[in-house]
């Protein structure tokens, strides 16, 4: 299978697009073979002139002629038109579909995929790779039937008028055929590398525009510029040497075929000696299979780049997520795109971990081994400790972004993986370090929680976590853009409505992961304080780095790679003297040096 995938340049990969498509291809490639028709046909045309009109020196029949030859020409127009027309629509449309198709797997990846590629790596696959999928079904396709069936008619023709001659004509074709062979393995393989390093440049170009402002503040524009030119000389490189492939392909083949056309040209004189109308016809479609010829020295380069195009994006599409719902899941409660709401049983909010053990899938060390923990409903819990101590895995746990290695994570007694993802999520609101918001305006970031959520609500909401001061001073108010990725607020106004709008959305568990590390102290205090009136009545998870937030909660955990050191509430460790006694010492003395050297 993958052989003949190979061979026809994987459309047999693509055609469960394409078949939706069958009506429109059908009409644009049989409309492609009559153009191709009747564009065979002027050369007979001109025959007849040549034998009729200039040998018999007579214009009885021109009236008759230039009737039919403008009406043959009108419908090579009309012809052109249509398949013209229809290949267009096919172009854009395998070229939407394959962007739905993977922007909607995109959708169902898990963590790990976003974590192991790139954003220019992905966006490469959805948009480069689909647009020139979209050209192969089209245009491609459409100039392969319109060659092809110009090629088979003039054959046809000539072999009906003289087949001594025509023989001579059709010894150009295995010429073709052989250096074809020869060339396709080398050009695949050189336009696989620069698909790959365009992939590259585009992640770095992405990076270097999103990191603009870590760029300047760490003055690395240099180190930038050669990275990004490294990989640009790599690109140039590459491209060079598939250009110069390419070029020893089209004058080699030019070559060989002008050289068995001249060949054909010198004995066909003495072949066709009398017959001009005959030896016209047959120079014109001798020139004419050239065109075939340079068709495919121009198309094989794009059709053997457009064949790694596509195992790109088919290995987007064949990729499987490493959290996904059974089957039978699926089957009660729905997927992400199309859920099964009625079935939903309220959520109450206890989470139990089961001797879970976890690893990430790229990598090799356990991060969690065999904890346990249970957290009753509306338990404000904080969790502790170092840098790369296992804080986040638990929330990402928690949230089913990833599946333990061993073990169980419970929601309300039962494992998390008997009902959907998309049903946990649900009932879940997650605010993280680095607060992401969409392009659009304040309203529509804050009706992501909520879509049907009403004015009062969101007036609620925004009381609730200090941010209704934010957008009365704003000018536009609710309806101000917040720029790409919220870039026209500042890190903690983002904070704010991304609070906000996690609230919006009433969940039961509440997930603050580092929530208020990147804001400034008054943003915190606003953050602490809206944290006391929102996690009453829920189960709160605070993953913290400031433990002067975290000496309210109902229970903290002390983790040191992936195992609870200690727990207890803030008094009972504070009295331990252990592991937290000292961090929270340490950054009590940090913070009041820092305040005093001011």
């Amino acid at each position: 299978m993958r052989e003949n995938e190979t061979r026809f340049f994987g459309l047999g990969r693509v055609w469960p697009y394409m078949r939706a498509y069958r009506a429109p291809l059908w009409i644009m490639l049989v409309t492609s073979c009559l153009g191709s028709a009747v564009d065979i046909g002027v050369p007979v045309f001109q025959r007849y002139a040549l034998d009729h009109f200039v040998a018999q020196k007579t214009l009885d029949t021109l009236p008759g002629f230039l009737a039919v030859y403008l009406l043959v020409l009108l419908g090579s127009a009309v012809l052109n038109y249509i398949s013209g027309y229809y290949g267009m629509k096919i172009e854009v449309g395998v070229d939407k579909d394959l962007r739905d198709a993977a922007f909607s797997h995109l959708q169902t990846l898990s963590f790990s995929y976003f974590n192991q590629n790139s954003v220019g790596y992905i966006h490469s696959r959805v948009m480069s790779d689909t647009s020139r999928i979209g050209e192969l079904c089209s245009w491609t396709l459409l100039n392969g039937a319109w060659q092809g069936c110009y090629l088979l008619g003039a054959i046809v023709v000539m072999l009906a008028i003289n087949a001594r001659l025509a023989l001579l004509v059709m010894a150009v074709l295995p010429v073709t055929v052989l250096l074809f062979s020869v060339f396709q393995r080398r050009l695949t393989q050189v336009n696989r590398q620069i698909r790959e390093v365009n992939s590259r440049i585009t992640g770095n170009f992405n990076e270097g525009i999103i990191g603009a402002r870590t760029i300047k503040t760490l003055v690395i524009e240099d180190k930038m510029e050669r990275d990004f030119v490294a990989d640009t000389a790599e690109m140039r490189t590459a491209s060079v040497r598939a250009a110069r492939l390419r070029g020893l392909f089209s004058s080699t083949m030019h070559f060989a075929s002008s050289l068995a056309i001249a060949l054909v040209l010198w004995k066909g004189g003495y072949i066709a000696a009398g017959q001009v109308g005959t030896f016209s016809l047959f120079i014109n479609y001798a020139q004419g299979m050239m065109e075939p010829v340079r068709w495919v020295v121009d198309a094989v380069g794009s059709l053997v780049t457009t064949q790694v195009n596509i195992e790109r994006l088919c290995r987007l599409l064949e990729t499987e997520p490493d959290v996904k719902d059974g089957e039978a899941v699926t089957a009660r409660y729905g997927d992400c795109f199309l859920p099964k709401r009625e079935n939903w049983e309220p959520i109450v909010g206890d989470v139990e971990f089961e001797d879970v053990s976890f690893r990430y899938p790229d990598g090799d060390e356990m991060v969690l081994e065999h904890f346990s923990l249970k957290i009753p409903y509306g338990t404000n819990l904080a969790i502790v400790g170092e840098t790369g101590a296992g804080k986040s895995t638990l929330a990402n746990l928690i949230c089913r972004f990833y599946e333990p290695s061993e073990g169980r994570v419970l929601i309300d007694g039962r494992d998390a993986r008997e009902r959907s993802q998309l049903w946990l999520h649900a009932a879940i609101g997650c605010v993280l370090q680095t607060p992401q918001l969409f392009s659009g305006t304040l309203r529509e970031n804050l009706l992501y929680g909520n879509p049907d959520a009403t004015q009062e609500q969101i007036d609620r909401a925004l009381e609730l976590v200090s941010a209704t001061e934010l957008v009365s001073r704003l000018e536009n108010g609710l309806d101000t853009d917040v720029g790409e990725g919220g870039d026209l607020l500042s890190t903690g106004e983002k904070q704010l409505i991304s609070f906000a709008r996690a609230i919006l959305a009433e969940p039961k568990i509440l997930i603050l992961d580092e929530a208020t590390a990147s804001v400034d102290t008054i943003t915190e205090q606003k953050i602490q304080s809206a944290i006391d009136k929102v996690i009453r009545g829920r189960t709160s998870v605070v993953i913290a780095h400031r433990l002067s937030t975290v000496r309210g909660a109902d229970w903290i955990l002390h983790v040191e790679n992936g195992r609870i050191v200690e727990q207890g509430t803030h008094e009972q460790l504070m009295r331990a003297r252990g592991g937290y006694w000292r961090l929270y010492t340490r950054q009590y003395e940090d913070e009041a040096t820092s305040s005093v050297l001011g």
